[in-house]
């Protein structure tokens, strides 16, 4: 039977402003960097991509490099459109990046131009989609001139390859270089996708500034600490949690005793206002108004309808936003 996504969807969510663009954004938008990899079960995909498309949620962001093994999870999400999507491409934002390693030799990753718009191609092929609607820079290359990896975003965006350019992992200084880079091309920076999350504050001194003044959109990655912040390490590390699996990205020792104790404080404060740990990192995401949507991961659909249920929840108050700052100082 023919997916039809629930016709009160766009009654559940609220959407945002990306900068000064035209584009709205949901509050919340999927990562597939986990669990749409080869390795995962399709089926569970599909239910995920399913409840996400029916609470709202039409942002869907990947990566040339996603899987495991690379590529694939590219591969599994242009299986789901072909199942279930298609007919709502023009519903969707789908965004892909490229700068991490892809293929053997010197041309398989960085930001030259070769490899990034190389890199597109085998994307769009991957997917089975004639553009996507924003293409990234995935990280910065100290050896490839900025105004390479720029020249090629513009011409991704020039060829209707892409309908926006974005970056990821960049400084403020050089994000306000990118910036005026496109700008000069006549493609403007839509969006910045940087790591930010209540235990990673890198953001907030210069660039979450420089955004403002450059009316770019933010969208975090990793808002939850790569699950930290969540009762996943309440009481200690699961085997089948991240930081439980060998190769996985969340090492056990960032799994500190100082971090446990700021993570079970955070929890008594979200326990107090009636939230979850997940719930209460996101709502302290939201509080800046440069975060346009925060980009959660998902293995279980109960974890997106948990994340989803902070949208009708109260902001945070000053007193709320000073007992996290207590902890979060100490």
């Amino acid at each position: 039977m023919a997916y039809l996504p629930a016709e009160d969807r766009y009654s559940k969510m609220t959407y945002a402003r990306t900068g000064k663009s035209g584009l709205m954004l949901p509050r919340i938008s999927l990562g597939l960097w986990h669990n749409f990899g080869g390795v995962d079960v399709f089926e569970n995909q599909r239910e995920l991509l399913r409840r996400v498309l029916d609470l709202g949620i039409t942002h869907f962001d990947l990566a040339n490099n996603y899987g495991p093994p690379p590529g694939s999870a590219e591969e599994n999400f242009g299986r789901h459109l072909q199942q279930d999507l298609a007919p709502y491409r023009d519903e969707l934002v789908i965004s892909t990046k490229a700068g991490y390693r892809m293929w053997a030799g010197p041309y398989g990753e960085w930001g030259s131009r070769k490899y990034l718009l190389a890199s597109l191609d085998q994307s769009l092929k991957r997917m089975g989609l004639d553009y996507v609607d924003i293409f990234y820079s995935h990280r910065p290359d100290p050896n490839t001139p900025l105004e390479e990896t720029m020249e090629a975003l513009a011409h991704a965006v020039k060829s209707g390859k892409a309908l926006y350019a974005g970056i990821s992992n960049y400084d403020a200084a050089n994000t306000r270089l990118a910036a005026k880079l496109l700008r000069d091309m006549g493609v403007p920076l839509l969006i910045h996708q940087p790591s930010y999350s209540m235990l990673n504050r890198w953001v907030e001194p210069e660039l979450l500034p420089a955004l403002k003044e450059l009316g770019v959109g933010c969208i975090p990655f990793s808002p939850l600490a790569q699950g930290m912040l969540t009762n996943r390490y309440l009481q200690g590390i699961p085997a089948d949690s991240r930081a439980g699996r060998p190769t996985g990205f969340l090492r056990p020792e960032r799994i500190t005793p100082e971090v446990l104790a700021k993570v079970k404080a955070l929890n008594a404060i979200a326990g107090a206002r009636g939230s979850t740990l997940a719930q209460l990192a996101v709502l302290w995401l939201w509080r800046r108004e440069e975060i346009t949507t925060v980009l959660i991961g998902a293995s279980k659909v109960s974890q997106i309808e948990d994340i989803h249920a902070a949208l009708s929840q109260t902001p945070l108050d000053g007193k709320e936003l000073e007992r996290v700052e207590a902890v979060l100082g100490s």
